[in-house]
């Protein structure tokens, strides 16, 4: 039996199967990385929901494992050693559950580390500027009468599909004919951007042609359409 008793998120989100990998996430863009990740590799996990509604994100007992309060973070017993770890950043998790099953990873160092930074790419353009756009196009930013800081957010983004864009000329996926971590970490945000931001309008996504299509290949895999809706909400 797995003991996962020093970890004070267990205390909070107790494991019902302890010796399987903790997940604590909500279905976000960056929370169905982990998910759509861990279904693609088959490993079992639990799913824990942290609401961020009820700012569960900003409790003792999860800030013990992420000290940034953000979704999503793991807990694997099974981790380095066989000693338990806890992990926090999608980006990092991703590469971690990459090379803990050696799945979704290009085993060759240079594509390997071409993937990683096409991840990178993710965390820190596509998941942030979109993410500000988010903001000033739908929730409270849209009330602004300074209309500037979305519309440095709308070009960002529009420059970042088409970079995205002029990748996925010729390619099946991000890294060719290989699907891998760099689609995970992608996919989630774009479909957010046209489709719960609803800005599909103002980043003129539809005069696109390779990123829609990379989109729907990679929404009508199985393993992505599970891992969207988990972990369930109430």
């Amino acid at each position: 039996m797995s003991d996962l008793s020093a970890f004070p998120i267990a205390k909070r989100w107790p494991a019902q199967y302890p010796e399987r990998l903790q997940l604590y996430s909500l279905p976000t863009p960056n929370g169905v990385k982990v998910s759509i990740m861990l279904e693609e590799i088959g490993l079992p996990y639990e799913p824990h929901l942290i609401d961020i509604t009820k700012n569960e994100s900003n409790t003792p007992e999860f800030l013990s494992l992420n000290p940034n309060g953000k979704i999503p973070a793991i807990l694997d017993p099974n981790g380095p050693d066989v000693k338990p770890l806890g992990l926090f950043e999608s980006g990092a998790i991703l590469i971690y559950l990459a090379e803990k099953t050696g799945k979704l990873l290009p085993a060759d160092a240079a594509r390997r580390y071409e993937t990683i930074a096409w991840v990178m790419f993710q965390m820190g353009g596509i998941g942030p500027m979109f993410g500000q756009l988010g903001f000033f196009h739908k929730f409270a930013g849209r009330e602004y009468e300074d209309k500037r800081p979305r519309d440095r957010y709308v070009a960002e983004s529009k420059r970042l599909l088409g970079v995205l864009e002029m990748r996925l000329a010729g390619r099946e996926w991000i890294m060719g004919d290989e699907y891998t971590i760099a689609d995970i970490a992608t996919l989630g945000w774009v479909r957010n951007l046209i489709g719960f931001y609803g800005a599909r309008e103002i980043v003129e996504y539809d005069a696109l042609k390779n990123v829609p299509a990379w989109l729907e290949r990679g929404l009508a895999r199985p393993a992505v359409q599970r891992g969207l809706e988990i972990p369930k909400r109430g």
